[in-house]
Formats: structure tokens, C-alpha cells, sequence
């Protein structure tokens, strides 16, 4: 029936009618509009065409503030027409969204939120156009966090709180979004309903125990937001959160470590949360999911460790509980985010020169290491372990860490590593193997041939685009190569005085002076 409609021209003296005084007539009109438009692309467009979407709008918003039933059951059905005529079509939402539909059906939700049925198609409008982004802005200069907070309150079904859920998410992921709903006690209602749900074996407790626990964790991804419900370490609900570590629900142990690890984002918040026993209770709950643990509780707990160990002072304290230790057990770890995050953890624990030397003559460690620098399906395992790999060397300057990592086939992956397209990276794997060069040349001699260092370092240093500090930690590793004999040929076979000689006018010093020592000692020993 719908296309007929569209072919006999129908559409543009609908829309006219929408115009019309009679209530009745607006009442059906509205009902014919949007059934036209029902999963309609011809309906929708021809109604588009006739500018239906917008006076429906406008008379959205003259009748606002009526609230005779008559007047919301003409109100629910201009929704619905809306919905009908936009559904599942970003360029229509985005349409209405430029009308300025969202603060008209934010004060008609704000004035009718008695009216059930109106309500809820304000919240099924409202779940559609959350999912765009250029909805966020529009939403946030309303006061939807306040009108849904307050809805919220007054929910007891678990079906109407699961719609306000659907609507909530979404808007949660935008900053400002999530400031206006903590000062709108969003977070003191999902506290309760935690309180509530946490020991209900019933399918609908459990699902909103894990929705409004999300949602608390998606809160705190804000940065106003957390530090207002950080409120310096003592905030009522920082503590509750705190609360739900040591529980033996999985959900609220996941939402409280990933919790911790939002909280955990700058180093005022990490240095009380260590000096208050935080760590404790982290090692407390990765040490109940070593063995057939929950994976998403291991990742959400290391996240939270290695997030805590970013201040340097954090690091000594973090060490002496006994944090590496705790993470060593979760090596044989077979998932890659867990992985990830331990090898994160390990490496921001090792500034310190004792701890790096412990862990780098750590055989099953650095053994587990080369294996992950293999990971190829996982860029990110394999990335922390070259990363971690080259700090056992820089922080433990230690000949003994150096020997075990040539023993374990490490040798090659930190060559590799200083082609890598990260600048970082690279001047990691360079200082690293400088250090090699310097104190345990003769054990890794094979291993850097057979893995080309000496022609990866003619080409970085041949190479314009290469940074200037790989250009000069390259030209500090090719003056250490000098004491190896098959090196040395190596390296005068490749004719490295023309490349080097020509840094010598480099714009930066410290590549033109190094580039001028390198040269000397070049034709010295040639």
C-alpha cells in the first residue's frame, strides 16, 4: 500500500494537513504519515521531499507543553512518525538532529514523563540518535542527564530500566555527557542497584548488575568525572568501588579493577592509591585467577598494576610488595590481552638497575619473551616484548642479563626491532644493542652477524628520513662493532666512511660531532 500512496501523490496534501487546527485530523494524519513511512524508502523520501519532518517538529514543539491526554496521544503519534520516517538512516537521524529535534523531545520527555507511553518513545528516539556522533554536542546542551537520572529513580521494572540503560551508554562515551550525569547522581543509583543485585542468581538481576556496573567504569573514563568522584582518595564512591575487589562476584571483581585502572590515569591518584594498599588487594585478586582464572579480571587487574606503576616513586614500593612476582605467575598465559598487559606491567616496573637484573637473568622469562617476539598475529605482544627485551638491557647494564638473552635467541628480534617504524622503538633496540656491543661483544658476535646488523646500520644511516637520534645511536653502535674482527670486515666491506663523512655537515650537532668521531675512528682502524 505504501508506494501506491507515493505514485497517486499523496504525500505533499498529508503533509499540508499537519498544518491543520482539528486534533482528529492531525491525530490520523500523523498515524498515515508514519505508517507510509514504516520501513519505506520511497514513503520516507517523498515525505522528506514534502518537508513532513519538519513541521512535525514544529508541532512538537507548539504542543509541547499541553498535557490534556488528547494532546500526548497526538504527541506519542508525531514520535512515533518521527522514528517511523528515520529508523536505521543516519543521513534522516542526522536530518532531524540539524532540526533541532533533541532539546524538543528532551523538554517534552522533562514535561510528560508521567505519560508511559510517551515516555518511552522519547527513550527509543533518544537510543537511535545517541548512536551519532553529531548528536552528542546537541545532547549535551540539554538537561537530558538530569531528565534521565530522575526517570531512573523512579524505575522499579527491570524492562524500563533496561531502556533508560540502552539510552545512557551511548551518551556516557561523551565527556561532557558524563560530568552533567554524576552531578546528576547517575552514579549514586547505580551504586544501589549493585547493592541490590550483587547476591540475585535471577537473569534480570545479573544482566543489570553488569549493565550499571559498565556503566559506572564508563563514567570514570572522563577525566572531570573521575577526579570529582575521586575526590582526592576519599570520595564515598571511590571507597565502594574499592569494596568490590575482594567479592566473589567476577562482574563487580572486573568493574572494581577496571575501575581502580580509570582512577589510576594520572600520578596524584596512583601515588595515594599505592600508599593506601591498593596494590594489596590487586595481588590479592589476580592470585584467586591464576589457575582457570577469569581472563577479563587477570586483564582488568594487570591494567590496573601498570597504570599504578607510571610514577617513578610508585616503582620501589610496587617492587617490594611483591608485584612481579604476582605477574610472573600468569606467563604461561595462552591469551594475548592478558599477555599484553603483563609484559605492560614488567616493563614499567624495571627502571630500577636491580630489578631489571633480576628479572633479565630470569630464564623462563626471557625465554617467553623471544617466543612472543615471534607473535606476528599479535602486533602489540610482540611489540612490549622487543620493548621489554631491550629494558632488561638498558636498565640492568649487566653482562649476566645480556648472556642469558643471546642464549635465548633474543639477539635477532632487538636487530629487528631497530628497523621498526616506531622512532622509539628503534632507539630502544639501538641503545640496547650498543650496550650488548660494549660489554658482551664476543658471546653475541654470531648472533649480530647472522641477523645483518652492520647492513641494517648502513642503510638507517644512508637513509634521509631516518630520525636524527637512530642516525647518531647508529654511528655510537658502529664504533662499538670495531672490537669484533668479522664485524669490523663487515663494516669496511660496506664502505660506511661515505655515508658517515657526509653527516659531518648534519644540521644537528650532536649527529655532526658524533659523525665526525665515527670518522676517525673509522679511518684509524681502516
Amino acid at each position: 500500500m505504501r508506494i501506491p500512496c507515493v505514485d497517486a501523490g499523496l504525500i505533499s496534501p498529508l503533509v499540508q494537513l499537519l498544518n491543520s487546527k482539528d486534533q482528529e485530523v492531525l491525530l490520523q494524519t500523523g498515524r498515515a504519515l508514519g505508517n507510509i513511512c514504516y520501513d519505506s524508502h520511497e514513503g520516507r523520501s517523498a515525505v522528506d521531499q514534502a518537508g513532513g519532518a519538519q513541521i512535525v517538529i514544529d508541532r512538537l514543539r507548539s504542543l509541547c507543553s499541553i498535557t490534556d491526554p488528547a494532546n500526548e496521544k497526538l504527541l506519542t503519534v508525531f514520535c512515533g512518525m518521527l522514528m517511523n520516517y528515520s529508523n536505521e538512516n543516519d543521513s534522516l537521524q542526522a536530518q532531524l538532529i540539524n532540526m533541532g529535534v533533541i532539546p524538543t523531545l528532551v523538554k517534552l520527555l522533562g514535561i510528560h514523563c508521567q505519560n508511559a507511553a510517551l515516555t518511552e518513545m522519547c527513550l527509543v528516539a533518544f537510543g537511535n540518535l545517541a548512536e551519532l556522533e553529531s548528536s552528542k554536542e546537541q545532547f549535551a546542551s540539554t538537561n537530558i542527564a538530569e531528565e534521565l537520572v530522575k526517570l531512573f529513580k523512579k524505575q522499579i521494572e527491570h524492562d524500563k530500566r533496561e531502556m533508560i540503560f540502552e539510552v545512557l551508554a551511548p551518551l556516557a562515551e561523551n565527556d561532557a555527557i558524563k560530568l552533567q550525569l554524576v552531578e546528576a547522581g547517575l552514579v549514586e543509583c547505580l551504586l544501589e542497584i549493585v547493592q541490590q543485585k550483587v547476591d540475585s542468581d535471577k537473569e534480570d538481576d545479573i544482566t543489570e548488575l553488569k549493565t550499571g556496573s559498565d556503566l559506572m567504569v564508563l563514567l570514570l573514563l572522563g577525566d572531570e568525572s573521575m577526579q570529582k568522584l575521586f575526590e582526592g582518595g576519599k570520595g564515598s564512591v571511590f571507597q565502594r568501588v574499592l569494596s568490590w575487589i575482594p567479592s566473589n562476584n567476577h562482574q563487580l571483581q572486573l568493574a572494581g579493577a577496571l575501575a581502580i585502572a580509570n582512577f589510576a590515569r594520572n600520578d596524584g591518584n596512583c601515588i595515594h592509591m599505592v600508599d593506601n594498599g591498593i596494590v594489596e588487594k590487586l595481588m590479592d585478586l589476580l592470585d584467586r585467577h591464576v589457575e582457570d582464572g577469569n581472563v577479563t579480571v587477570q586483564h582488568a587487574a594487570l591494567s590496573a598494576l601498570r597504570n599504578l606503576a607510571i610514577p617513578v616513586i610508585n616503582k620501589a614500593k610496587m617492587l617490594s610488595a611483591g608485584v612481579t612476582e604476582t605477574v610472573l605467575k600468569f606467563l604461561k598465559s595462552e591469551m594475548p590481552p592478558v599477555q599484553f598487559k603483563l609484559l605492560g606491567t614488567l616493563r614499567m616496573l624495571i627502571d630500577a638497575q636491580e630489578a631489571a637484573e633480576q628479572l633479565g637473568k630470569n630464564v623462563k622469562l626471557v625465554e617467553r619473551l623471544v617466543e612472543w617476539c615471534e607473535a606476528k598475529d599479535h602486533a602489540g605482544v610482540m611489540g612490549e616484548s622487543n620493548r621489554l627485551l631491550s629494558a632488561l638491557i638498558r636498565h640492568s647494564k649487566s653482562k649476566d642479563v645480556i648472556k642469558t638473552i643471546v642464549q635465548s635467541g633474543g639477539i635477532k628480534h632487538l636487530v629487528t626491532m631497530a628497523t621498526s617504524e616506531h622512532v622509539i622503538m628503534q632507539n630502544e633496540a639501538l641503545v640496547a644493542l650498543a650496550l650488548i656491543a660494549a660489554l658482551e661483544l664476543g658471546t653475541a658476535e654470531k648472533d649480530l652477524e647472522s641477523a645483518k646488523l652492520v647492513q641494517i646500520l648502513h642503510r638507517l644511516l644512508a637513509d634521509e628520513r631516518s630520525a636524527p637520534e637512530i642516525k647518531y645511536n647508529s654511528m655510537v653502535l658502529i664504533c662499538a662493532l670495531m672490537g669484533s674482527e668479522s664485524l669490523h670486515k663487515e663494516v669496511q666491506d660496506l664502505a660506511f666512511l661515505d655515508v658517515v663523512s657526509k653527516l659531518r655537515s648534519h644540521e644537528n650537532k650532536s649527529v655532526a660531532q658524533q659523525a665526525s668521531l665515527t670518522e676517525q675512528r673509522l679511518t684509524v682502524e681502516s
